[in-house]
């Protein structure tokens, strides 16, 4: 059902009340070996009353453009989760050394259990100190960082995690408990610089890999407690996050190496200005803009971070209704990674009740540019920025864009000529069918639907 916008809010429905079964069946009918059931029902409902409540406060009242580092940021919540799972189970096999030496769970020291305990610990570490890096750097409080050598550090510190967690399963007993917490620390510093480096243009990449460590951190956890439905849940989860960071390295036209070593987005942060090599930027009034789409046979919108930002979403799907009111074929090119995550774009154009059928992927899109007689781009920029296909010194050079320069017409709504998320310079700003309508998205779309109306 998540596979379809249409069937997409049934699917999270039913999704939730599986999950929702999952927790009630494990909370009411677990058994230990000795048939003890599980207790402690108060501290159980209260962490789930505080959880559902913060949770539910949280989504009802972030903004779409928000809405990324949101996902981040639970998705840390969950790593947190997973590592805390392994501290606890971790303290209890040190316990049960403690008291039988030799003879823990009725039995020897299983190295597998240590092994799992481990990998849930490191995992769901970096998940969570990576989560909370890519949070800050959404949200605009944590720039790139970068220093020489940076990449060698990350190799150390993670061959040191690698290091002490063989010496710990391989040496285990009680006294070596220091080692673990080193582990641990070492797990938070290793999330810490293994994203502060990558650049703003790559977070949704991270984001979705990131994603698939908290999944397979929690499988751990279904291995530690012999549950099946924890178990399956982070294998799905760590497997589609693995899937989509694969396709979405695919739509940029990149390794997933590259994304990680490569601190893409740092390059040049100028800013385009009229009279510069790029050629000079010719601008569009609001009525001549208006003419231009109210003649044209077909339109197609590009969407960008500039709607999201003006929340402008149902101002665009009215100008479309009222350009097919007129005759005009409206629809509207959606690029993969538009935004700030996968299906950004999407996501807010269904919440303006666009239809799904209107909205075309970058290859339909790219097909259509030709036969199409105005583009209007809407706040998108690295998206649309033909330096993708010409300049092989760009950071985005090979990076399959939205060819809207082969229009007859492209309309660019930005407000200011500051570079996109990438940090470059867009040629198409410059370019001789192109012309830029300045200004709030929203109040511009607002404008050409008076301007419609009244011509």
């Amino acid at each position: 059902m998540l596979s379809n916008p249409a069937n997409a809010r049934k699917g999270n429905r039913v999704a939730a009340a599986g999950m929702g079964i999952a927790v009630l069946g494990t909370v009411f009918l677990y058994q230990d070996g000795a048939g003890q059931r599980l207790g402690n029902y108060g501290w159980i409902f209260g962490g789930i009353c505080v959880g559902a409540l913060i949770g539910t406060l949280a989504a009802r009242q972030v903004k779409m453009t928000a809405m990324p580092e949101m996902v981040s940021m639970f998705n840390g919540m969950g790593g947190l989760c997973a590592a805390l799972i392994s501290v606890v189970e971790f303290y209890y096999l040190v316990a049960s050394e403690n008291q039988a030496p030799g003879d823990t769970y009725g039995g020897p020291v299983v190295s597998g259990h240590l092994v799992i305990i481990l990998l849930g610990l490191i995992i769901g570490s970096v998940s969570f100190s990576g989560s909370m890096i890519a949070w800050g750097k959404l949200n605009g409080k944590i720039k790139d960082r970068s220093f020489r050598g940076q990449h060698i550090i990350n190799l150390l510190v993670l061959l040191a995690i690698a290091t002490a967690a063989v010496y710990l399963v391989m040496q285990f007993q009680p006294l070596l408990s220091w080692l673990f917490g080193l582990i641990l620390a070492l797990a938070l510093v290793y999330g810490l610089l293994f994203v502060l480096p990558i650049g703003g243009a790559d977070m949704p990449v991270v984001i979705s890999l990131l994603n698939s460590f908290t999944g397979v951190a929690a499988a751990c956890g279904g291995f530690l407690y012999n549950n099946n439905v924890m178990l399956t849940g982070g294998i799905l989860v760590g497997a589609a996050g693995t899937l989509l960071t694969i396709l979405m390295c695919r739509a940029m036209n990149r390794s997933l190496a590259n994304v990680l070593i490569g601190a893409f987005g740092g390059g040049n942060s100028g800013v385009l200005k009229a009279g510069a090599e790029q050629g000079a930027i010719k601008e569009i009034s609001i009525p001549d803009a208006a003419i231009v789409m109210g003649y044209a046979s077909r339109v197609l919108i590009v969407p960008g971070y500039g709607l999201a930002v003006a929340q402008a979403q149902h101002a665009c799907h009215e100008l479309e209704r009222l350009l097919e009111s007129r005759g005009v074929e409206v629809l509207y090119a959606i690029h993969p990674v538009a935004g700030r995550m996968p299906g950004h774009m999407n996501v807010l154009l269904a919440e303006a009740d666009v239809s799904y059928d209107k909205l075309l992927e970058m290859e339909q899109a790219n097909e259509r540019f030709p036969q199409t007689d105005v583009v209007l781009v809407l706040g998108a920029n690295d998206v649309v920025n033909p330096a993708a296909k010409t300049d092989p010194a760009s950071p985005i050079y090979g990076m399959p864009v939205l060819e809207v320069e082969q229009a007859k017409t492209v309309i660019v709504n930005k407000r200011s000529m500051k570079p996109g998320y990438a940090g470059i310079d867009n040629a198409l700003f410059s370019g001789p069918k192109t012309s830029m309508l300045f200004g709030d998205a929203k109040k511009v779309l607002q404008d050409l639907v008076t301007e419609l109306k009244n011509s």
